[in-house]
Formats: C-alpha cells, sequence, structure tokens
C-alpha cells in the first residue's frame, strides 16, 4: 500500500503551515496505523521536499498517557517492517478533515 499518494499531498497543501494555528483550528489529513499494535499517526503537516509530517502520535493506545505532537518520517514509516513482516498501513476509511487536533487531545480516535 501507498502512504502517500499525489492526492493526500495536495490536502496536505489545502491545510498548510500549521505552526502559527490554534489547536482547534488544525484539521488531521490522515491517519496511520500499525495493524500489530496501538500504534497510530495522525498527521496534519506535511514537508514534501524533507518528506517529513507533524503528527499526533499514540503509541500505546488512547489510555496509555503516552501521545505527544511531533515530526515522523515518511521514509522511516515506508520501511517499517514487523517481526511478521507486516507494514505500516494507511487508513483507507479515514475521512480527511472531519477530526481537529483539540478532538484528538481529548481522547477521540477516529
Amino acid at each position: 500500500m501507498k502512504l502517500m499518494t499525489k492526492q493526500i499531498e495536495e490536502l496536505f497543501l489545502k491545510q498548510g503551515y500549521t505552526g502559527d494555528k490554534k489547536a482547534e483550528d488544525i484539521k488531521i489529513v490522515c491517519k496511520y496505523f500499525n495493524p500489530m499494535s496501538s500504534s497510530t499517526w495522525y498527521c496534519y503537516e506535511y514537508d514534501p521536499e524533507d518528506r517529513i509530517f507533524m503528527a499526533y502520535v499514540d503509541l500505546f493506545g488512547p489510555d496509555s498517557g503516552c501521545c505527544e505532537s511531533g515530526s515522523v518520517s515518511l521514509d522511516e514509516l515506508e520501511s517499517y517492517r514487523s517481526k511478521f513482516d507486516t507494514t505500516i498501513e494507511r487508513d483507507l476509511h479515514f475521512e480527511p478533515f472531519e477530526t481537529t487536533l483539540t478532538e484528538l487531545i481529548a481522547g477521540a480516535r477516529p
């Protein structure tokens, strides 16, 4: 599965730079997940030159208290292989721009 498509890149362009926006104004563009764990990346900004996302990352599930916003490398997501040879996947049912960063911080998990 391709993690990045031209259509997704266009959605990130539509969102634009988020560094000067409030969390309630930042919309989640796409969602990636590890099918062998609870790790999830909710991406809201993308730099195509460096292939780096800004994302809200939930590595251990919403009740773990171990969620954070930060940068994520598309190259690293694409190169990941579990011991069962599974890869990171893109949630094909995720609806872009329907969830805000504020909602994720409050515990929503679309």
